[in-house]
């Protein structure tokens, strides 16, 4: 039912998305120009954010608890997509703790002090939803999507799970065996794993450089009251944002989610909202290094890059046209000469991952075990060129046209809308409007672009290997 989001992309947007940040369409979006924080009343506070000509009204309530309620009303679909993000990430856990953000996740599902883990999944299923959860390295979210009359349902539910799980000492072995096993499941994606191995090339014991779900050995000793303790400290109300898209109400939707959380640990005393993740101090990265993991696969699979900008560095819409142009689609330039001109990988593709305070930037590709210095030495090569001469003015406008429409295309259905709202308040405390995030694209320039390419890309570059190789193979190149 729930997954870690391991990977700076999901399968599906690796190497096409601008901005990324899974699920829902560009990070990028959601930074504005700041705005007051409401809370610590006694009474809930509303406000009108935006009435967007590209979507609906969206409006925003912070509860006395400081918990934030944020909808945009569609009424064109018949459908409502309804999520709770919790700012808590794998990143917020200590060693010993590695896999407890993952762990809960897991465990919410399993049964309240109203509802079992059949009720949840059958309450839902019974008129056609779904429901999901997934953990990354800096929060957390829980998510049902319905038909629009079915919302009051999924509000019940999803409130329910989130803020009065029992945590069960028997459902916690039992998910202990499942967590075993999507961690060796794991093991065996040499695609996914190599990703995990190149944070941990960058960022070593930081937080940021563990796996989300923990590994065998911290996830076999964890206990009930560990989880229970990670669980009550952190799933607090002024963590938590509520977003919901589709044809709904505002007031309606405030006034379930009051009903839903009466009663429960979250429906507590007056409190400010939490702000975002601060970016200070930064995170400090490790010098250049290579680390292969020995596996007999039949493709190898490598990873190169360094330490990126951080999702507030304004630089960051001139890091989307580039991260397109060198390896965002099939018309980028590692694409074309790695695969169309030369057939040595199949799956070639640049990436960027930002979070509060520290981010990354890499080139992936799978390719033949014997093909991997050649893809390697060609990969270096372009980097180096886009270093030395930048890019043309014709690659920046196909890179900002990239960026515009991977965006707006990713505003279509009303999942990707409730995570546009949630991210903008939980990670930056502000909603971008369309219009302005398609605004600053379009304000890049050449300059901007070819500026960021030379710091960039003349940085130390981290090796991240798995496939047939010993520890050796890798020191000289």
């Amino acid at each position: 039912m729930s997954r870690a989001v391991r990977a700076p992309f999901p399968p599906d947007r690796r190497g096409v998305a601008s901005f990324p940040g899974p699920p829902g369409p560009s990070d990028a979006a959601f930074r504005g120009t700041g705005g007051a924080r409401s809370g610590g009343a006694s009474r809930a506070v509303t406000r009108t954010i935006s009435d967007d000509p590209l979507g609906g009204t969206v409006r925003r309530t912070v509860l006395p608890s400081g918990l934030r309620v944020l909808t945009e009303a569609i009424p064109a679909m018949r459908s409502v997509s309804f999520g709770i993000w919790v700012a808590v990430g794998s990143r917020d856990e200590t060693g010993p703790q590695a896999g407890a953000a993952h762990f809960l996740e897991h465990l919410l599902f399993k049964g309240t002090n109203k509802r079992s883990a059949l009720d949840i999944s059958s309450e839902i299923e019974a008129v056609g939803g779904e429901t999901n959860a997934f953990t990354t390295k800096e929060y957390t979210c829980y998510y049902a999507r319905v038909l629009d009359e079915d919302l009051p349902l999924a509000i019940d539910v999803m409130c329910d799970l989130v803020a009065d799980s029992v945590l069960k000492p028997a459902d916690v072995e039992t998910e202990r065996g499942v967590i075993l096993e999507e961690i060796a499941m794991h093991d065996d994606e040499p695609g996914d794993e190599v990703h995990d191995l190149f944070a941990r090339a960058v960022y070593g014991d930081h937080p940021l450089g563990r796996l989300i779900s923990g590994t065998e050995e911290t996830v076999t000793p964890m206990t009930r009251r560990q989880i229970q303790g990670f669980y009550r400290r952190r799933y607090t109300a002024p963590q938590i944002v509520i977003a919901a898209a589709g044809n709904l109400d505002h007031t309606a939707v405030v006034k379930l989610v009051r009903q839903a959380l009466r009663g429960t640990p979250l429906d507590t005393d007056p409190a400010v909202p939490a702000p975002h993740r601060s970016a200070t101090p930064a995170v400090r990265t490790r010098p250049a290094t290579t680390l292969v993991e020995p596996k007999e696969t039949e493709q190898a699979h490598v990873i190169l890059g360094c330490p990126g900008i951080d999702r507030l560095d304004e630089r960051r819409f001139a890091l989307g046209v580039l991260n397109n142009v060198l390896g965002g689609g099939m018309s980028s330039r590692l694409f074309q000469e790695i695969r169309e001109q030369r057939g040595l990988a199949y799956s070639v593709y640049s990436y960027a991952s930002q979070y509060a305070d520290s981010g990354l930037f890499a080139v992936y590709a799978g390719c033949a075990p014997g093909k991997v210095d050649e893809v390697l030495e060609l990969t270096r090569a372009e980097l180096g060129r886009v270093a030395a001469d930048g890019l043309t003015e014709a690659e920046v406008a196909r890179g900002k046209g990239m960026s515009k429409g991977s965006f707006v295309l990713g505003l279509e259905d009303t999942g990707s809308r409730m995570s546009r709202l949630a991210k903008g308040e939980l990670l930056y405390g502000d909603l971008m409007p369309v219009d302005e995030l398609l605004r600053r694209v379009d304000a890049v320039t050449v300059a901007d672009v070819n500026t960021l390419a030379a710091e960039l890309l003349s940085r130390p570059m981290s090796l991240a290997v798995v496939g047939p190789f010993g520890e050796g193979d890798f020191s000289a190149r």
